[in-house]
């Protein structure tokens, strides 16, 4: 049968001139799609589909029936027959399927009922596609591994999960009917029926026929927790698809600046190193599964782009027609809507509902432990609270039962009264202290950092832990966190990504340029004491002074050299999400080393370069202080010229070299070694040192030689030139040794966060010593959660808070003040 459709298929789509793509635009359903039934590679085709692809192809009404008759030939089994509010089994791309065994001559007629999604046919076995399949296996599996221990680390599950429930959104956020169930035109869709609640969620969406789905509700409502279980569901479901659905933050998206596809690639990389490897069409494994609709993008927190950019990002998800999940505040997505003057296409949506005092009473008494009463009897410190909320006859009661309604201050509550002794959430009914909902919420809010960061007995280490657990002070804990948070709402867009490798840029840039010359100068002039001493090439006052010249010069060059980088956008360094591997081992990765070895070879050229004009310069003043050779004479003058070419060509090419040569031989990172931020803090710790080890030999050989190279090649355009074997490797031992740290140090992401977070800020009492413990037990404790290589804190509102509360107590801090001569 696949045989004869795929024949009949190619034939018509011949004749109607019009290739795969022009075939899916017409249709809707996609390329991956039309090519399986093309090659005969699908196992389970619906006749919808056909009905999809004969209109595209506009064939007359004998080719439809031998289509239908394809399917009529194909063996079916009999299937149990489903209520209409039950999931049925999806297909990706396909409206309105019909049962297999209807009339050739009801091909064309519309449906009746509302169409569902048909299961996706399974992967193609072609070459291109078992790598493309094996990669997406290995991401749905990492996916699964990370959120089932995001779920329990979030404690969702503890005693059981809060409800979540829904309505359907408003109609004015949502498209027509007709167009969410993709029907053709002319056709009427009766209502959909999207009930259901957090256990449901995958089958309500695949009730979905353009899998577009808006999930929105108030801040705290419990949307993270239902794309995360959406995401698990998704991937437990028996029902085949091939997509492996991704939970993206949207706060960090800037479109216009990046294209939803290219920003979804990037975080893929960032997330998942091993994707980096070549795909059998040439880009990495992160573009194809993108661009072969192998991902479902879950994208959560449209209100966390910033509010100028919202308008943008609607419109540019308008203009793609990929099936996804979104989540969003109720407010923030209407003004979006209104002001694009369209919701988004194709999208059916839901809204969230709040929690009731039947979900407090179950869930709040079974989270504490039973207390004393005054009569003599005994239970649970939420029962006269309960009562009061129940009687809802005072203001507090009134507001709290309000405050209480999304999971977030459900969780804020129980932390500070189930799980702390001494505490009696009856306060939270005074309406002395908290007159209004907004006070309750910030009490909630202010009240968990101390409440998680109580004194308690350390625990054993535990496997995949550093050390034991550690009883960080409450009081400057919070200020650290206040200064992450703070630090987040200083970068563009109010970025909701704490990523280690940009703590630096929370420091001014003449402060992180200064930290760049005084890391690079100690790194030479210890590098030059070291190697004279070694050698005993020269006097211990001669190579003490060489030390303390070189230095400053070579700081003053990798410094200039940073502060350019930094003021065009490059300051900041990105984890490296590859290894070094000897030649002959790249093992499935298709990297193109030559041009890979220029790209690099340029980039360091400058660097080499500068830091050899330093050198020469360096060298210059040596010689007027411990010679006291004349630095206005004219032969100085001349051979400082000389040394500034000579030095820059031979440390530029030296450099440049090695670095293209190391460049050559890096390989993306295995898929084992999938991105949390303590492994790829560790990885990247592992790397450089590896970088060093090989760095320092190839350097001083590159320089050593290279320089007898360039010397040659020169002495006849300018001059007699003096370069010696021995002075050649005494060089190019302190300048692969110095220079091999000062990059590694202040050109490296885990150089930057050693220098900046671990040395610079802990100075300051801005972080702590230890920094990645910290950020470690924060995130066991709760306070922040991880999503793929970066932290991010438990929710958005705390961040706020966190960064309102750095802010108030630093010295220098004024708040707005409105002019109310202007109200």
């Amino acid at each position: 049968m696949t045989d004869q459709l795929g024949t009949l298929l190619r034939r018509l789509r011949t004749q109607s001139g019009l290739t795969q793509e022009q075939v899916a635009e017409r249709s809707g359903v996609s390329v991956r799609t039309i090519r399986r039934l093309e090659t005969g590679k699908s196992s389970d085709t619906r006749l919808g589909t056909l009905n999809l692809l004969a209109d595209a192809l506009d064939v007359g009404q004998e080719d439809r029936q031998r289509l239908a008759a394809t399917l009529a030939k194909a063996p079916t089994e009999p299937t149990p027959a489903t209520p209409e509010s039950a999931p049925v089994a999806p297909e990706q791309d396909a409206a309105a399927p019909a049962p297999v065994g209807t009339p050739p001559a009801q091909v064309g007629t519309p449906p009746v009922h509302p169409p569902a999604r048909p299961p996706v046919p399974a992967r193609a076995a072609s070459p291109t596609g078992d790598a493309l399949a094996a990669a997406a296996d290995e991401l749905a599996k990492e996916v699964r591994r990370r959120w089932q221990r995001e779920e329990e680390q979030r404690r969702v599950h503890d005693p059981f999960p809060l409800p979540v429930r829904w309505r359907e959104a408003p109609e004015f956020l949502t498209d027509h009917a007709e167009n969410i169930q993709r029907l053709p035109p002319g056709a009427t869709s009766p209502r959909m029926d999207l009930s259901g609640d957090l256990r449901s969620v995958t089958e309500v969406y695949r009730r979905i026929s353009s899998g577009r789905l808006v999930i929105l509700g108030r801040a705290g409502s419990g949307k993270s927790i239902l794309t995360i279980r959406f995401v698990l569901d998704f991937l437990e479901s028996p029902v085949s698809d091939d997509r492996v659905p991704v939970i993206f933050s949207l706060g960090s998206w800037d479109p216009t600046a990046t294209t939803l596809r290219d920003w979804m690639i990037d975080l893929l990389l960032r997330d998942h190193p091993h994707l980096t490897s070549r795909a059998p069409g040439g880009s990495t494994l992160a573009a194809a599964l993108v661009d072969t609709d192998l991902i479902l993008p879950v994208l959560d927190g449209f209100d966390e782009i910033a509010e100028g950019l919202r308008q943008a990002a609607l419109e540019a998800l308008n203009a793609s027609s990929l099936p996804l999940v979104m989540t969003s505040r109720h407010g923030e997505f209407a003004e979006a809507v209104h002001a694009a003057r369209s919701p988004l296409v194709w999208a059916a949506g839901i809204e969230l509902a709040d929690l009731t005092l039947d979900d407090l009473a179950a869930y709040l008494p079974r989270t504490t432990r039973p207390v004393a009463r005054g009569d003599g009897g005994t239970g649970a410190v939420w029962g006269p609270v309960l009562e009061e909320l129940r009687a809802q006859n005072t203001r507090g009661s009134v507001n709290l039962a309000r405050v209480l309604g999304t999971p977030l201050m459900v969780i804020l509550a129980r932390t500070m009264y189930s799980e702390t002794p001494d505490r009696d959430p009856a306060e939270l009914l005074d309406t002395g202290r908290f007159p209004a909902e907004n006070t309750l919420e910030e009490h909630l809010l202010a009240g968990f950092v101390p409440a998680v960061y109580r004194r308690r007995v350390p625990e054993r280490a535990v496997a995949g832990r550093r050390g034991r657990e550690r009883n960080w002070d409450a009081e400057r804990a919070e200020l650290w966190l206040g200064y992450l948070a703070h630090h987040l709402a200083r970068l563009d867009n109010d970025q909701q990504d704490l990523a280690w490798w940009q703590f630096g840029e929370s420091l001014r840039r003449s402060t992180r340029v200064l930290a760049v010359v005084v890391t690079s100068a100690l790194c030479v002039a210890v590098s030059e004491w070291l190697v004279a001493l070694a050698v005993a090439q020269l006097g211990l006052g001669e190579a003490l002074l060489q030390g303390a010249l070189m230095g400053p010069a070579a700081g003053l060059a990798f410094g200039s050299v940073y502060g350019i980088m930094a003021a065009t956008g490059g300051g900041v360094f990105e984890p490296a999400h590859v290894r070094l591997r000897l030649p002959g081992t790249h093992t499935g990765i298709g990297r193109r080393p030559i041009h890979t070895f220029g790209a690099r070879f340029g980039a360091v050229l400058l660097g080499g370069s500068v830091m050899g004009i330093g050198c020469a310069c360096a060298l210059t003043l040596e010689r007027r202080l411990y010679n006291g050779i004349p630095l206005t004479n004219s032969a100085v003058i001349e051979g400082t010229l000389i040394n500034m070419l000579v030095f820059g060509l031979i440390f530029g090419s030296g450099a440049g070299l090695v670095f293209g040569i190391l460049a050559a031989l890096e390989a993306p990172l295995d898929v084992a070694s999938a991105a949390t931020p303590v492994t790829l803090l560790s990885s990247n710790r592992v790397e450089v040192r590896r970088q060093v080890l090989v760095l320092v030999p190839m350097l001083t050989l590159a320089i050593a030689l290279g320089g007898d190279l360039v010397v040659d090649l020169l002495q006849g355009p300018l001059g007699p030139m003096n370069w010696q074997l021995s002075d050649g490797v005494f060089i190019g031992a302190i300048a692969g040794l110095g220079g091999t740290l000062s990059y590694a140090l202040s050109f490296t992401a885990w150089g930057q966060w050693v220098v900046l977070s671990r040395i610079w800020l802990p100075l300051t009492g801005k972080l702590p010593w230890d920094t990645a413990a910290f950020l470690d037990d924060a995130y066991h404790r709760g306070v922040l959660r991880q999503t793929g290589a970066v932290y991010q804190f438990r929710h958005v509102r705390l961040q706020h808070h966190l960064g309102r509360s750095f802010r108030r107590q630093q010295a220098h801090y004024a708040p707005a003040r409105l002019d109310r001569r202007r109200t």
